[in-house]
């Protein structure tokens, strides 16, 4: 939908028309999908919604996954949080990581969630976002705008490298995932649309060389604590974009970077459940504890 084919197009488009990126990246979906905006924004709000609901039932302490072999961790890191007054991480941020849980969580009971980008990373722009909207008060309105941002960012990865794990490995699941928050974040925070583009390069770079290797071939382990790593990195690169801290690789070029990590990956860390930790005894014993043992 967008004709950006860089984030620097959209940087320099928002510094251009003295505007957050978010509406550049609105005004231009609505200009060509030939719809209004306010109708836009009404359907990103229902997303927003999806997310929050996604968080209460991934939060159940019942909540089990299909396979049986994970289940509950967002309900365990919530009451950890009230149980330790935040535990080591502080309240916000361990009430963030239960939300990134909790959504992840409901993604393998085969609960509706929203792919952001994808379903193995779809806990890590709620566990942001929604953490800022209920624990920090921030408007609903500014919260589900900066989705925007986050979505011209995510479609530029997307184009540009890749947000498959099949192709690019885990780093352009929850990496692109982790720099789609971080730029919603440094925008929510007043941040310049230059340093929404290096909180996402900061984030891509923490990120980069993470290999997919799902073990059984389920999203569920590591994925679902992967999304907890993912909205750190959001939430630190942040941070750091908006206490004026360069990435000094260009987001584009971290972007290009991605890709060719992704393209030197074997086969055995890029979905295929051969490698890494799917390729541990422990990970074959759980294999066979979801499915039963392999016939020849």
């Amino acid at each position: 939908m967008l004709k950006y084919d860089s984030i620097q197009e959209l940087i320099e488009a928002a510094e251009s028309a003295g505007k957050p990126i978010s509406e550049i990246a609105l005004d231009d979906q609505a200009e060509q999908m030939g719809q209004d905006a306010a109708m836009l924004f009404r359907q990103m709000d229902k997303n927003f919604s999806v997310m929050r609901e996604a968080i209460d039932f991934g939060q159940q302490e019942d909540q089990r996954s299909m396979s049986g072999l994970t289940g509950g961790e967002g309900y365990r890191m919530k009451q950890y949080s009230v149980r330790r007054a935040g535990g080591l991480s502080g309240m916000f941020l361990t009430r963030a990581m239960s939300r990134a849980l909790a959504v992840a969580g409901c993604n393998a009971s085969m609960g509706k969630i929203v792919a952001a980008p994808t379903a193995g990373s779809c806990g890590i722009l709620p566990g942001c976002l929604v953490s800022l909207y209920e624990d920090r008060e921030f408007p609903r309105e500014a919260v589900v705008q900066s989705m925007f941002t986050a979505g011209a960012f995510g479609m530029v990865i997307a184009n540009k490298a890749s947000i498959a794990g099949a192709q690019g490995g885990c780093q352009a699941e929850c990496g692109s995932a982790a720099g789609m928050a971080a730029a919603a974040l440094a925008e929510i925070m007043g941040g310049t649309p230059q340093q929404c583009g290096d909180a996402c390069a900061i984030a891509l770079v923490n990120q980069m060389g993470l290999v997919c290797d799902p073990v059984a071939g389920l999203v569920e382990i590591p994925c679902i604590k992967r999304n907890v790593a993912g909205v750190m990195t959001a939430f630190s690169s942040a941070d750091m974009a908006l206490a004026g801290i360069r990435p000094h690789i260009p987001v584009d070029e971290c972007i290009e970077a991605m890709r060719e990590v992704g393209d030197a990956l074997p086969a055995a860390l890029k979905e295929t459940a051969i490698g890494g930790l799917a390729g541990t005894e422990t990970g074959k014993a759980l294999r066979k504890k979801a499915f039963g043992e392999e016939k020849n």
